[in-house]
């Protein structure tokens, strides 16, 4: 065979072997859901001249100290303080195959670098940090660095303009953990909500059990167990101040949802 046969002959070979190698798949997006506990319905932004553009700014009426939970399952990578400008103070969690989630302008933090979350964790609150100027959350999706534009459950947030976003993070997962009332000896006020606003439903005993189903904030109340504006879901309408409740842990109870 002519050696200008053989040549072209390996470089159709060399050729074909090329098309048949399979790419890389890529890495599928995690399902990615609003930044907030179960149930709860917030107003959500974005607009062209925001930084970075596909960033989303979330209000809802007295939204500070307000919970913020991880969107998704990751590891929190930078848990940040940038004082006065900027972000301020803000949290980044790993999602893996180069998918970041960023919180920002945060009030309070409530984990380290290096924890493990998934959906529903409670990451940090709602505050007005760093070049804020009133109190959000400032909300990001990156993806190898880069912003990306927002999904929740997989459906694209509104771009441009303002909507409202129904939470279910969390939904439906967590557990339930026992309570006792431990009051000076006077009954309990169960209300009807999480606050001393609220209508009272009914009383109990210091030394009664309960379960509490998730857990919210509200009225802060000062109790046996110190001042503390968290109150605890005991079934449906019904409520009382974790000040008065033994739980074993002083805040939120881990794996509790948020109500």
């Amino acid at each position: 065979m002519p050696r200008r046969l053989l040549t072209l002959t390996a470089a159709a070979l060399m050729a074909a072997a090329a098309v048949i190698i399979p790419a890389a798949p890529a890495v599928a997006a995690p399902t990615f859901k609003v930044p907030f506990p179960c149930g709860q319905t917030w107003s959500g932004q974005t607009r062209t001249n925001h930084s970075p553009p596909n960033s989303i700014d979330f209000n809802r009426t007295n939204d500070v100290d307000d919970p913020v939970v991880a969107s998704a399952s990751g590891t929190v990578d930078r848990v940040t303080d940038l004082g006065n400008t900027s972000y301020g103070k803000y949290v980044r969690i790993n999602h893996g195959g180069g998918y970041h989630t960023y919180y920002a302008h945060l009030n309070a933090f409530r984990v380290s670098v290096g924890q493990t979350v998934r959906h529903g964790t409670v990451i940090g609150t709602v505050g007005s940090t760093g070049g804020s100027t009133g109190p959000h959350l400032h909300y990001e999706q990156r993806l190898n660095g880069a912003d990306i534009r927002i999904r929740f459950n997989g459906t694209l947030a509104l771009y441009w303009g303002t909507r409202n976003y129904t939470s279910d993070n969390g939904c439906g997962s967590g557990s339930t953990a026992p309570g006792t009332v431990r009051t000076a000896g006077t009954p309990l006020t169960v209300r009807s909500g999480p606050g001393t606003g609220y209508a009272s439903v009914g009383t109990l005993a210091t030394g009664t059990n309960v379960t509490i189903h998730c857990q919210t904030t509200g009225t802060s109340v000062t109790g046996t167990y110190g001042t503390s504006n968290i109150w605890n879901r005991i079934g449906s309408g019904r409520f009382i101040a974790d000040a008065y409740t033994y739980t074993g842990h002083s805040g939120f109870i881990p794996g509790v949802p948020r109500c």
